[in-house]
């Protein structure tokens, strides 16, 4: 059977071409700059989704917005954030850009997200170790899994600690109906060409206050004092969406809800296709106050799965990058690390990239990264025994029931 090469999760333009219109309408007026009409009605329209009052600065990027929440929030050198370690490193490298110090915790099992219970161990030895609390808390929505928020929420309060919440891959995903990015202090949205809604390239910060979105878009936009001509008082930053891209945002508003139908199809796809298959699962809802996006749709392969092709696992280096639009890689020193996917894991990747699916593992937690190897850490084991037998299978828009049927089909194939 030959198929086009099957993708994790593509951005899909709108049926009736709406992101053309704005685009062209950007274009015959002029405003190729990051300023201007799209992104002032992009902003509205992710204002309205959100609701809560909130309002929203759009910019070039999820890690952006991270960066900008800290800021807010008054991290500095010398601070320590809370940080959840199952992640991607954009939620941890700008506390690393700001002189801070990342404090990572473990997950829960039921959701992978962040533990509450460890979060607060965390605080209570980072205050008694260093005489001071974290500036921040950030959780993140993991492959569009709510975390626990009410306990998140209810423990920062207790110690008067803000929460930044990284919603970069819940873009609507729900706890008890609220959408993620509205119970904190800051939310954080992205629009990666990956996402459940792209702009090619872009994010968001979902602020508190209209006093709050001034400061955060007078930074976003280099922090230019009330002049005639250049005056800075303050260090800004060029962080603004592009009225080009805000208009491809505009028209992906119109398809972020049939997006969200369409994961959330796909994930109910695969629990039921692999729910008699022994050795695999996938991961679901722990219960009824969540209500995830699905972003990205995993499962977790029984360490005692056999795989086509497992014994020479790990045998040849990888040459560039695995998964997604992830550009230019280093060449890694070794073929193996001291924390990585077992190898039937690896095997399954293998064997569907032959097959033409795009499959990748879960994200390896910041604590085992090299780069953070200094950091302070809690842990429990979920995440490292998470990465050891995850991976992410294609949940996107452009994923039709006939790739489901190949992807399912080539998964059993695998299987000894």
């Amino acid at each position: 059977m030959t198929k086009n090469r099957i993708y994790l999760c593509l951005a899909h333009m709108s049926d009736a071409g709406v992101e053309q219109k704005y685009i062209k309408e950007a274009f015959d007026t002029n405003w190729v700059v990051p300023l201007g009409p799209n992104v002032n009605g992009f902003e509205a329209d992710l204002e309205q989704f959100v609701g809560k009052n909130k309002r929203v600065v759009a910019l070039c990027s999820g890690t952006a917005a991270v960066h900008l929440a800290l800021i807010a929030c008054g991290v500095g050198p010398g601070d320590e954030v809370i940080v959840q370690s199952f992640t991607f490193c954009a939620s941890s490298h700008p506390i690393t850009y700001l002189g801070a110090t990342p404090v990572f915790v473990d997950s829960a099992k039921d959701s992978w997200n962040m533990d509450p219970d460890l979060m607060e161990e965390a605080i209570k030895d980072r205050i008694a170790k260093t005489g001071k609390k974290p500036k921040a808390i950030v959780p993140v929505a993991l492959y569009g899994m709510p975390y626990d928020i009410d306990r998140i929420m209810e423990i920062a309060s207790k110690y008067d600690i803000p929460v930044i919440e990284d919603a970069a891959e819940g873009f609507g995903s729900r706890w008890k109906g609220q959408v993620l990015g509205t119970f904190g202090e800051y939310g954080v949205l992205s629009f990666n060409g990956n996402k459940m809604i792209t702009t090619s390239g872009g994010g968001a910060l979902v602020c508190p206050d209209e006093q709050a979105w001034q400061r955060v878009m007078w930074l976003a936009t280099q922090a230019r004092e009330a002049y005639s001509y250049y005056q800075h008082e303050v260090i800004g930053y060029n962080y603004r969406l592009s009225n080009i891209c805000a208009g491809i945002g505009r028209g992906q508003m119109t398809v972020l809800n049939d997006h969200i139908r369409h994961h959330k199809y796909v994930q109910k796809f695969y629990e039921k296709a692999f729910a008699d298959v022994p050795g695999i699962m996938v991961h679901s809802h722990p219960d009824e106050r969540y209500d995830s996006n699905f972003w990205l749709c995993t499962i977790l392969l029984d360490e005692r799965l056999k795989v086509k092709g497992q014994e020479s696992a790990y045998g040849v280096a990888v040459q560039g990058a695995v998964g997604g639009a992830a550009g230019v890689v280093h060449g890694g020193g070794t073929l193996h690390t001291d924390c990585e996917p077992n190898a039937n894991v690896e095997a399954m990747r293998v064997w569907l990239d032959l097959k033409g699916i795009e499959a990748r593992p879960l994200w390896k937690p910041m604590h085992k990264q090299p780069v953070y190897k200094n950091a302070p850490a809690y842990v429990n084991g979920v995440s490292e025994s998470l990465f050891k037998v995850g991976m992410c299978l294609p949940s996107g828009p452009m994923v039709t029931d006939e790739d489901l049927a190949y992807i399912v089909a080539s998964i059993k194939e695998a299987i000894l």
